[in-house]
């Protein structure tokens, strides 16, 4: 997918490849990986494609905070976006919408052509991963799931640009361990068709699972801005210190929530206890250096704050069914 963005000058520069109709519809996959430097900024993007579905994941770093942004005649897509770090702000002229993208964040959008400006932080790095499907194929996929997809699905069929929500939520573990399988797929052929097709639904269904969830609630402990930024600013700070967290009463008073709020509002954003989150972090985050092959059990045992190889072994056998060595 092809954006054209312009610089102070009006000169444009395009990002991206336009993947003709046989590349986007093959049964094969077809990966592109490219490095792009600017005047407004630098980038690395893969992208790929296969069988109706448009993979596109990256890094920039942004010089110029403000981009004028246009994308015509692009395939019709429904994009699953994922804000990994960094955030900004989208606005499209044609839509008169505004788009907030939030770190750790993300959306289900359906946004056809785009005219319009985007606001980053400049300097920062900025990571992103998107799945956008064809339009045709995410109707037949949804059009007899859950009602809320459903009537995004519908809101697709008559044309209409539209967010499945118009707040983002926060991306998961499990979420995140979904993207690092796809841009980690070491498989190839038909297995690696087959696996990303898996994992690209996989996505759909926990994003339709969290904003099902989320549309359900009604209440919740997290009343204001203040505090859930406050329950964002203690996940940051939990997990910088993984290996040496702090307690539950630490935690609050570095976050300056009381300990209720930060328990209850914890559990209502992230899905987890402070505590289980911090688990699944480090578990996930495990399995990543245990994939990379590079490091001992035991060196990554002790990274991670364990206080032992067999207590290790005992929190990853119970959370993937297998143990490091075997998942090495």
């Amino acid at each position: 997918m092809a954006l054209n963005i312009y610089d102070g000058d009006d000169k444009y520069y395009t990002v991206g490849n336009k993947f003709d109709n046989n590349e986007f519809n093959q049964a094969l996959v077809t990966e592109r990986r490219n490095k792009y430097s600017f005047p407004f900024g630098d980038a690395e993007i893969v992208e790929i494609a296969f069988s109706g579905i448009y993979i596109v994941y990256g890094d920039m770093v942004v010089k110029q905070s403000r981009l004028r942004i246009k994308a015509f005649d692009e395939p019709d897509l429904v994009e699953l976006h994922f804000a990994l770090i960094g955030g900004g702000i989208m606005e499209n002229y044609l839509t008169n919408k505004r788009q907030d993208i939030k770190a750790n964040q993300h959306n289900i959008i359906y946004s056809p052509d785009f005219d319009g400006t985007a606001e980053f932080d400049t300097g920062g790095p900025h990571k992103f991963f998107e799945i956008n499907f064809e339009r045709a194929r995410f109707i037949d996929l949804t059009c007899e799931s859950s009602i809320l997809l459903k009537n995004f699905a519908e809101n697709i069929m008559n044309s209409r640009s539209v967010e499945i929500s118009s707040e983002t939520l926060p991306i998961t573990l499990a979420m995140h361990s979904c993207i690092n399988d796809i841009m980690n797929c070491n498989f190839t052929g038909g297995l690696k068709l087959l696996f990303l097709q898996s994992k690209c639904l996989e996505l759909l269904a926990l994003q339709a699972q969290a904003f099902e969830e989320a549309a359900k609630k009604t209440n919740t402990s997290i009343k204001s801005n203040y505090d859930k930024e406050r329950i964002y600013y203690a996940r940051e700070y939990l997990l910088a210190n993984a290996n040496h967290p702090p307690s539950l009463t630490e935690l609050s008073k570095i976050a300056s929530i009381n300990e209720f709020k930060l328990k209850q509002g914890f559990k209502e954003v992230f899905k987890n206890t402070v505590f289980g989150y911090l688990s699944d972090y480090k578990l996930q985050k495990a399995k990543e250096l245990l994939a990379d092959g590079n490091k001992d059990i035991k060196i990554i045992s002790d990274e991670l704050g364990y206080s032992s190889v067999q207590h290790f072994s005992t929190a990853f056998s119970k959370k993937f069914g297998i143990s490091p060595g075997k998942a090495r």
